[in-house]
């Protein structure tokens, strides 16, 4: 496909996600930002996304022929009050106490307010890979054969996540088991977002702004951003290969975010994918953000007090230890 072609691609579906949010959102969008001292639309606050906490990314299959918008109301309430019993029992097993941390937090996914994240494709589906991503992944699950290490032989052999370096991105902005909350501060001329699982922070001009260097990368990829009306449009590029998302290409990916205070509690984010060495196309999942001032973020001190990666390298080490003693007993 030539970078025309692609151009046109990418705008298409830009274009078509932003059709599908227009509807979802069209009683919202009469709702007019606050300003800074400085004229540009007001995003601050803090955040959480736990409401999407047990929300799909795509479309589950149930929903075959059916459109995102047209499950509201009682259906989606019970969808997501099934999410929310599902997840509670996922980490508590038979525990029933009413009071319980796990309890009182996901009573929160029940004010969900869709039943899947990805608005384009209409599918609700991610993009097929295309053939150079799939020689890609095959070959990476051939290495995985062929590879005589255990899980945790060591430390290196855990994720980043694991190891609280990174989650990644856009990775750290979605929801995950705790810590879904995020903060966003502005300044002339800049935005930065912190979230508060491993504090991962992004810096993102919204002046003119070079574009960096290819061989200049990071973790959370580097973004630059401009106003489009009252929204906050950014770019990131420059993604490292350890950490891109879902083991994109880091020298192609190219991530567009729009956030859009849709109310004066609600924010909405909407991500769209764009490589053409990955995807067959582009694609885009949306969720919203909620103002939440009275839950500020926490202080996430990642490996103070956290023994996991400890006892997952120390009992590797017992295993060993013991298998060891049984091959060797007569």
């Amino acid at each position: 496909m030539s970078d025309t072609s692609r151009l046109l691609t990418t705008a298409a579906a830009c274009a078509t996600a932003g059709v599908l949010l227009a509807v979802q959102l069209s009683a919202q969008q009469v709702y007019k930002a606050p300003r800074t001292p400085w004229g540009d639309p007001d995003l601050q606050g803090n955040y959480t996304n736990l409401t999407e906490a047990g929300t799909p990314l795509e479309k589950p299959r149930e929903f075959e022929g059916r459109r995102l918008e047209d499950i509201k109301g009682d259906e989606l309430r019970t969808i997501k009050r099934d999410a929310a019993e599902r997840t509670i029992k996922q980490f508590l097993g038979p525990t029933e106490a009413p009071d319980n941390w796990w309890q009182v937090a996901y009573k929160n996914i029940e004010g969900g307010a869709q039943a899947w994240m990805v608005i384009d494709p209409p599918d609700g589906k991610i993009p097929p890979l295309t053939p150079e991503a799939q020689q890609k992944q095959q070959a990476a699950a051939e290495a995985r054969k062929r590879n005589t290490r255990g899980p945790a032989d060591s430390w290196t052999d855990r994720s980043l996540y694991d190891r609280c370096i990174t989650r990644g991105f856009p990775n750290s902005g979605m929801p995950t088991i705790y810590g879904n909350s995020s903060q966003i501060v502005q300044g002339p001329g800049y935005v930065a977002i912190t979230y508060e699982m491993i504090h991962d922070t992004r810096m993102i001009p919204v002046v003119p702004a070079a574009q960096l260097n290819k061989d200049i990368r990071s973790d959370m990829g580097y973004s630059r951003g401009h106003w489009d009306g009252d929204t906050l449009v950014v770019e990131t590029t420059n993604f490292m290969g350890r950490s891109v998302y879902r083991n994109a290409n880091p020298d192609r990916l190219k991530v567009i975010e729009r956030f859009t205070r849709i109310s004066p509690t609600a924010l909405r984010w909407t991500v769209t994918l764009d490589d053409p060495t990955t995807w067959t196309k582009p694609w885009t999942f949306a969720m919203p953000l909620t103002l939440n001032p009275s839950e500020p973020m926490m202080p996430y001190e990642c490996h103070e007090g956290n023994y996991g990666l400890k006892n997952i390298l120390s009992a590797a080490r017992a295993e060993e230890r013991k298998a060891a003693e049984t091959s060797s007993r007569p």
